[in-house]
Parts: structure tokens; C-alpha cells; sequence
């Protein structure tokens, strides 16, 4: 396909942005639905948005360019040309958690509250963003002759855009059902989303062609065993921290 869906008063408008902007609004609206079943503002959840998103974007392109620093510092002019790809989800996860912790600090609100009422409409809208890299032909695996395979780039090769899409959309159902069980600790949502997208990521990208590394070192990868590793320590402190809590109640009683 061509990565120019239409021109506007000579201007490209790109497939990539198009297919962001859907995702960024999916994810908006499903946080605002969140927001009102569990009686919290939706103002504030469209506030944070207001300010969170351009943050995001910016730490996204900022943290690919600074993994990918040798071909940036020969060809400057192409920094902030996110038309032509190149947004790191990873960068746009942790810029938004910082913004949305000063926000929250401002607002005097309960950021594991926040976090989890954003969690399913941020992996569902990265399951439709995926299908930008589709458009743009990157994101790509290596050659295979698997008979999912898609012709990309001049071969056959394993769709990791789409295998990373399935699997998001699959961590969104599994939200869906986590968020009405009982005894839920506030961040269990975020918390699992965390945990379980960087799960698949951390497989996925062990097929991909275009990894960002750090050495030898896969930076998603590193970067996905982390997010494991303190979602899983967080979930046993939040849950702990909650039950020495109702036995204190419950001795008081």
C-alpha cells in the first residue's frame, strides 16, 4: 500500500498517522467508559490525555532516535519525521507514567486508580497501531517459509506486526474479564497489562529484523524482562499490603 492515504492542501496525510489518531481516540473513548463505571471523573481522564499525548509522542521518537543515534546524527532533518515511522512504544509507556504521576500528584488522585482505568484502551490501541507498521512496511521478522508468512521487503517473513497486534488484542479480552473479578487490588489491571504484553513482546521481538539494541543486548527484550519482573513483585506488594490491612481492620473490630 501506499503510506500516503491522501494529499490536503499539498499536504501527505499518511496511513501511520491515520491509523494512530484511530487508536489514540479507541483507547480514549474505552478509558472514558472505564472512568464512569468505576466512579471516577472523566474529565480528569481527558485532561491527562491532554497532556499526556504530545508527552508520549515525543518520549516515543526521542527514545527510538536515541537507540538508532548513528543513523540520526548523519541525517538530522529526519528527528522528527514520525511519518516515516519509528515511534518506540516503550518510550511512549514510560512518558506517559511520568506525566501521569505528576498529574495525579496535582490532582491529589489515586495514580494505581488512574493507571488501571487507562490500561485496556492502551493496549487495544496499540493492537490497531500495529497495523501502521503494516502500512510502512516495518516491524518486519526474519525470512520464513511458515505458511502465515507475508511477502515483505522482497521475501517471505514472519508478520511480527501482526503477531504483536493478536496478542495485544488477546491481553485486552483477558482485561476485560480481570476487571469485574472481586478482590481486586487497585493497579492489578495496569499491573497484569504490564506484565502480560511485555510477556508476548519479549518473544516477538526475538523475531524481528529492526530490534533497537543496547551491545548485543535487544533493548525490548531487556526492557520487557524488567516490566515482568516488577509487575509480578508489585502485584505480591499491593496484594500483601492489602491483606495486612484488613487484618488490622478486622483486629480493631
Amino acid at each position: 500500500m501506499n503510506p500516503v492515504a491522501f494529499q490536503l492542501f499539498g499536504i501527505s496525510v499518511h496511513w501511520y498517522g491515520i491509523i494512530l489518531s484511530f487508536a489514540v481516540i479507541v483507547g480514549l473513548v474505552l478509558a472514558i467508559f472505564e472512568a464512569k463505571r468505576v466512579n471516577f471523573n472523566p474529565e480528569d481522564v481527558v485532561d491527562l490525555v491532554i497532556w499526556a499525548l504530545p508527552i508520549s509522542i515525543l518520549g516515543a521518537r526521542f527514545y527510538y532516535v536515541f537507540f538508532n543515534w548513528g543513523f540520526y546524527q548523519r541525517t538530522p532533518g529526519e528527528i522528527l519525521a514520525i511519518w516515516h515511522g519509528g515511534l518506540a512504544i516503550h518510550g511512549a509507556v514510560i512518558s506517559a507514567l511520568i506525566t501521569t504521576w505528576v498529574f495525579v500528584k496535582y490532582r491529589q488522585l489515586n495514580f494505581w486508580k488512574t493507571v488501571d482505568i487507562f490500561a485496556p484502551g492502551l493496549i487495544l490501541g496499540q493492537a490497531i497501531g500495529r497495523w501502521g507498521n503494516f502500512i510502512n512496511q516495518e516491524a518486519y521478522g526474519y525470512e520464513t517459509d511458515l505458511p502465515w508468512a507475508m511477502y515483505i521487503d522482497g521475501a517471505y517473513r514472519h508478520p511480527t506486526f501482526l503477531y504483536e497486534s493478536l496478542w495485544n488484542f488477546s491481553v485486552f479480552l483477558f482485561l476485560l474479564w480481570l476487571r469485574k473479578k472481586p478482590k481486586l487490588v487497585s493497579g492489578d489491571i495496569f499491573l497484569a497489562y504490564s506484565g502480560l504484553y511485555s510477556l508476548g513482546r519479549f518473544f516477538i521481538e526475538g523475531l524481528r529484523t529492526d530490534s533497537l539494541m543496547l551491545g548485543n543486548i535487544r533493548v525490548a527484550q531487556l526492557v520487557s524482562a524488567v516490566a515482568i519482573f516488577l509487575s509480578v513483585i508489585l502485584i505480591y506488594s499491593n496484594h500483601r499490603k492489602q491483606r495486612e490491612n484488613e487484618e488490622f481492620t478486622d483486629n480493631l473490630g
